[in-house]
C-alpha cells in the first residue's frame, strides 16, 4: 500500500492544475494506467543558498580542528600534479 494517494492518467489529464498546485504544496502522488503504478509525481527538493549566521557559527563551534599544515601540504601536491606539461610524453 502506498503512502501516496493514486491518481489515475486521466485524473492528472483532466484536473492537473489541482494536481500541480497539490504537489507545489508538498503533496506526492503516485500516477496509474489502466490499474498499474507508472510513476510518482513529486515535489522538488530545494536547496537552501543561504545558511544563517547564527547556524554557521554554532556549525564552526563543534566542527574537528584542522592541521593547517596537513591541508596546506595536500594543496601544493593537488598543485604540483596539475603543473604538469600536457604534451610531454
Amino acid at each position: 500500500m502506498s503512502a501516496q494517494p493514486e491518481i489515475t492518467q486521466r485524473d492528472l489529464r483532466s484536473r492537473s492544475k489541482e494536481i500541480m498546485d497539490a504537489v507545489e504544496g508538498g503533496q506526492g502522488f503516485v500516477v496509474t494506467r489502466d490499474g498499474r503504478q507508472i510513476g510518482e509525481l513529486i515535489p522538488l527538493r530545494r536547496r537552501r543558498r543561504f545558511v544563517p549566521r547564527e547556524e554557521f557559527a554554532a556549525m564552526s563551534r563543534v566542527a574537528p580542528a584542522m592541521d593547517i599544515q596537513a591541508f596546506r601540504a595536500d594543496q601544493d601536491a593537488a598543485l604540483e600534479q596539475g603543473m604538469d606539461d600536457p604534451y610531454a610524453r
